[in-house]
């Protein structure tokens, strides 16, 4: 008797991020299709479940594009004294984010939600949470930074795969998840919902 076929993967995101990274752990994505919702935050909002509730409308409008498929969805949060850093989009937003993360810890919220194939598919979320501490940014420094064009689009105006690293003075917790994808906590969701 043979093993049931592996359902096609979709990737409920347009992030070259989190294409990367799956791929560095032998996923390959049989389609990727974003959800695009809106992000905006509900008032007094908390992080956390701001974080989940994104993964999960994300991957409940995906999910029903593709009923015969695995569906994975996520969404990266970055949380400085409680408040909701943006997905960076100018240069004076990203400035402002870099001044707040500078000398200080931050934490990165992974929301990862996946669904299983077929209409009573399984859904399982994970949060997971990553602490890191940028070093205190000098003025050069932050200048040189957005003038890379790398913090464009990026929740709390930073990539740390990228030049940003050089800022990192502590990291605890999933290094992935700074990423856009938490690794470990991913690939054991999607073993569990294939099933």
């Amino acid at each position: 008797m043979s093993a049931p076929p592996i359902p096609p993967l979709v990737l409920a995101s347009a992030s070259p991020r989190r294409l990367d990274l799956l791929r560095q752990v032998g996923y390959e994505p049989a389609t990727i299709d974003p959800a695009d919702i809106d992000e905006t935050p509900h008032a007094r909002e908390l992080p956390r479940a701001y974080a989940l509730r994104m993964a999960r409308a994300k991957l409940d409008v995906v999910a029903q594009r593709h009923p015969g498929a695995l569906v994975l969805a996520a969404d990266s949060v970055v949380v400085c004294s409680r408040r909701i850093l943006p997905k960076t989009e100018d240069e004076a937003e990203a400035r402002d984010c870099l001044m707040r993360l500078s000398g200080r810890r931050h934490r990165v919220l992974g929301g990862v939600a996946v669904a299983g194939p077929g209409p009573g598919g399984r859904v399982q979320t994970r949060l997971v949470e990553t602490v890191v501490r940028f070093k205190r940014l000098e003025k050069p420094e932050i200048d040189a930074y957005l003038a890379s064009g790398e913090w464009q689009g990026k929740a709390g105006g930073y990539a740390i795969q990228g030049r940003a690293a050089s800022f990192v003075a502590f990291l605890s917790g999933s290094y992935s998840n700074v990423v856009g994808l938490p690794l470990f906590e991913t690939v054991a969701l999607l073993k569990a919902v294939a099933r």
